[in-house]
């Protein structure tokens, strides 16, 4: 009896480290890590802002700075999310702090918050010298956790909702943001009729 009750404990002590070590000491993985996020390669977003460039030669234009930000785990949804993300790209700093501060929408308030700390990080740690010179480069949002959870309905029934999470991303690179060509719908049809025309079925005459 001793002796199986000494086994037990060792399979569970050999389990028990087993355990700790895939979770703590193990390299975050997709599926050892509390945090996850089915995207991009999200998890090293901020990390770019530690890259070193060689020196430019004298007569290169000017590097401009980038700034990589992000914020994790916001509970909102990543699709109401998105709209206010692509509300801003490619807006100057000033003009999209000014589009959040007049939107009464929840994830208005987030970008907003991750916007100032990005425009700081620009300044103190990527010598930017004037904060307003700035621009939003990219902005997107993606899905992030999903807590399944009872709704309880009438006569007994219930169903399944999620509480949902999402992450938020930006990178403001310093300069003017580039214009823009604005494409008329008659040109956008043009364009979708050459695509038709020039297109290859396989399997045809």
């Amino acid at each position: 009896m001793a002796s199986a009750v000494t086994a037990s404990g060792a399979t569970f002590l050999s389990r028990l480290v087993g355990h700790i070590h895939s979770r703590f000491l193990a390299p975050c993985s997709q599926v050892s890590c509390l945090h996850t996020a089915a995207v991009l390669n999200t998890k090293n977003w901020e990390r770019k802002n530690r890259i070193i460039y060689p020196p430019q030669q004298k007569d290169e234009p000017p590097r401009p700075a980038e700034i990589f930000h992000c914020r994790y785990q916001i509970k909102y949804s990543k699709d109401k999310m998105w709209y206010l993300a692509k509300l801003i790209r490619g807006m100057t700093i000033d003009q999209a702090l000014a589009q959040l501060e007049f939107n009464d929408k929840k994830g208005a308030k987030v970008i907003k918050e991750v916007l100032l700390e990005a425009q700081e990080t620009a300044v103190k740690h990527h010598n930017v010298e004037y904060k307003s010179n700035l621009y939003v480069a990219e902005s997107f949002s993606t899905k992030g956790k999903y807590l399944k959870r009872i709704r309880y309905h009438g006569r007994g029934m219930f169903g399944i909702m999620d509480k949902v999470h999402c992450h938020y991303f930006v990178k403001l690179v310093e300069g003017v943001p580039p214009t823009v060509e604005q494409k008329t719908a008659f040109d956008q049809a043009k364009e979708y009729v050459e695509q038709l025309k020039s297109r290859t079925i396989i399997h045809s005459l």
